[in-house]
């Protein structure tokens, strides 16, 4: 029992930074595959995707990434308009990263196991 609370003492400490790591890999993650899935005319709206912004730092047990496109006609692009059909990059970017993203916080949660750092994949 005693092996159990030492590792569990260990394992307490190293979440803060390694949740920052996951939410900053995963973050930028996400805008990495925004910029693939963005359709492209003059590139203008690829080019105002990210970089991530965050606030808070793990240390706190609170961590939060922004991900977003400046371009005025982004959130037009993204869910569409009565006229247009929607042309999801934001969306789809995020629905790839999550499935990884819950995988390493699963991991960084059990007490015992490696506590993955870190999102996987590649863009």
């Amino acid at each position: 029992m005693n092996t159990v609370a030492a590792e569990l003492r260990a394992k307490n400490r190293r979440v803060g930074a390694q949740g920052a790591a996951v939410v900053k890999a995963a973050a930028f993650r996400v805008e990495a595959w925004a910029k693939v899935f963005v359709p492209v005319d003059t590139g203008h709206l690829r080019g105002t995707i990210g970089p991530p912004q965050f606030s808070g730092d793990g240390r706190t047990g609170a961590m939060e990434a922004a991900i977003s496109a400046t371009a005025k006609h982004a959130p037009y692009v993204e869910w569409g308009t009565r006229y247009m059909a929607p042309q999801a990059f934001m969306g789809p970017a995020l629905d790839r990263v999550s499935g990884d993203f819950v995988a390493a916080v699963a991991a960084m949660s059990d007490p015992f196991g490696g506590g993955m750092v870190g999102v996987r994949g590649g863009a």
